[in-house]
């Protein structure tokens, strides 16, 4: 399906497209006429930066079961994802991790499906030298802590979780994605950082957690929708419903993420 744009957004959708173009995506093989390349169609999915590891998995376990289609993904925070999506970037599917976000492009999406949920942990120096306990020891003066800016679904999650037990914290930085508050605590720049248990399960070695209780947590929720100005409305309508099968489920269970 193609919506008509302004001039303006075409401009907009080029550079999106140039940006998109430098992303690593799934698949092999060179791309022919803006396909997928040797008569395949290529889909661009927009997606949460807390499923970059898992998604690669993904990408690979659908293209194997539709060898017509080609899968590749960009991956931002979600309200970065948004902005491409409004400025008319050329995408066909789009994932985010948080319902509010998805909810904010109506007339820009499809049928909204939900394929996952998620956690909060916060994540800690390995050995965890400060000895974090719970989330009021992120009150500490003394302790520098990182969280995702207050726009990032994580960043939202987070102030609600912090709010919610009266917590008042002074990040020394908000970052722009929760890749970017793990990586803070990864290369020793923070001290602590509150992210998804997903992600923290991809640093394993360089990261210890601090469990957030239940009673205390808030769970993320992972929308995706078909983009209606995709050139590829069939197939990316199925490859967002092929996300809640059990082959998709599988893999984002085993990635640590829960069912939707």
């Amino acid at each position: 399906m193609s919506l008509a744009r302004p001039r303006r957004r075409v401009a907009a959708a080029a550079l999106c497209l140039a940006a998109l173009l430098t992303v690593a995506g799934c698949g092999s093989g060179d791309d022919s006429a803006g396909d997928g390349g040797e008569g395949r169609t290529q889909l661009t999915v927009l997606a949460a930066a807390s499923l970059t590891d898992v998604f690669a998995k993904v990408g690979d376990a659908y293209e194997k079961g539709h060898p017509d289609v080609r899968v590749r993904f960009s991956f931002a925070g979600s309200q970065d994802l948004a902005a491409q999506v409004r400025q008319g970037a050329p995408a066909d599917a789009l994932v985010t991790a948080d319902l509010p976000t998805m909810r904010g492009l109506r007339g820009e999406t499809g049928p909204m499906t939900t394929i996952a949920r998620n956690r909060l942990v916060i994540a800690v120096g390995e050995g965890n030298p400060h000895r974090v306990r719970g989330l009021r020891d992120l009150a500490d003066a003394d302790l520098k802590v990182v969280l995702a800016a207050p726009e990032v679904p994580v960043g939202r999650y987070s102030q609600a979780v912090l709010d919610g037990q009266h917590v008042g914290v002074k990040p020394v930085s908000q970052e722009p994605s929760v890749r970017a508050v793990l990586s803070k605590v990864t290369l020793g720049e923070a001290d602590a950082g509150i992210v998804y248990v997903t992600d923290a399960a991809t640093a394993k070695g360089s990261v210890d957690t601090v469990t957030i209780p239940d009673a205390q947590n808030a769970i993320a929720t992972y929308p995706a929708a078909p983009l209606t100005s995709s050139r590829h409305d069939a197939q990316a309508t199925s490859f967002v419903r092929w996300l809640t099968s059990p082959t998709a489920q599988k893999l984002l269970r085993e990635a640590g993420f829960q069912r939707p």
